[in-house]
């Protein structure tokens, strides 16, 4: 909204894509934007882009739990608050590869990573005024589950399977996170759909291309797929968990939103955390 005060936004893989026009649009407000990335030469790219002295970026692989520990720290090194915390990185794995931790990558990068900026920042968090929280992942989408019995996929790793698992728990990090958490920081799930995002990221060349052929006909374009995020963080919902699935509500009651689920999930992540 016009005339609001800027604020601070905190952006996990910032550098591509939706997140890097997140950061953008959001400097154009007046915002104070950090990102976070991996790739050195793109994070210098994008500051040279954006050339405001209101744009920070910091590199680092989030995939590591002591790097994201880390950020953290520097993020309250540098901030007495953080009005938005909005959670973009994640990278395919066409093989399945640890962690110097022992972790499933990407386990670590799209799920772990999320789960500690959104728990370690709640202190920065409820410091603001009216802060949100926005993940952007899969949520609607009932495809793949929690493997219980083996969440680091030691057994049968695909990197679709992967994906999906760590999509699903994504969504159970919101319910958790808007249920337990003790935070005023409202918790938005949002599944833009697909979007022309991320395809030079895949480390296949054939699927490269093939993501790109597609998204030249039926994928949304990267400023719609951003808008709702642009506007959620200068005007955060009401409800403390919000759901949205190509710009539609989604239900509650959704059996990959199970509250039980979540509550399993938290605790075996702590307990995965307190083992690392």
């Amino acid at each position: 909204m016009q005339g609001q005060p800027p604020k601070t936004v905190i952006i996990s893989g910032g550098t591509d894509g939706m997140g890097r026009a997140t950061a953008l649009e959001r400097l154009a407000r007046g915002d104070h934007v950090t990102v976070i990335g991996s790739d050195e030469a793109k994070g210098r790219a994008l500051l040279d882009r954006a050339a405001n002295p209101n744009l920070r970026f910091v590199r680092a692989d989030l995939s590591s739990t002591a790097e994201v520990e880390r950020v953290v720290a520097g993020i309250f090194e540098r901030h007495d608050s953080v009005d938005a915390l909005a959670l973009f990185a994640n990278r395919v794995s066409a093989k399945r590869r640890e962690t110097a931790e022992g972790l499933e990558f990407t386990f670590a990068l799209y799920y772990l990573s999320r789960y500690l900026l959104s728990h370690r920042l709640v202190p920065l968090l409820d410091a603001a005024p009216n802060p949100v929280i926005i993940n952007v992942a899969g949520v609607g989408t009932t495809a793949g589950r929690i493997f219980w019995d083996d969440p680091q996929l030691t057994r049968r790793y695909g990197q679709v399977r992967a994906q999906l698992q760590a999509g699903r728990a994504n969504d159970l990090l919101g319910v958790a996170f808007a249920g337990q958490a003790g935070s005023k920081a409202r918790y938005v799930l949002y599944h833009p759909g697909f979007t022309r995002s991320g395809a030079d990221g895949h480390p296949n060349p054939l699927v490269r291309g093939s993501i790109k052929l597609l998204g030249r006909f039926f994928a949304r374009p990267v400023a719609d797929a951003v808008r709702p995020i642009v506007e959620w963080i200068g005007e955060p919902p009401a409800d403390p968990l919000s759901a949205i699935d190509r710009g539609r509500p989604v239900e509650k009651s959704l059996k990959t939103l199970d509250p039980d689920d979540a509550a399993h999930l938290m605790t075996y992540t702590e307990n995965l955390l307190r083992g690392h």
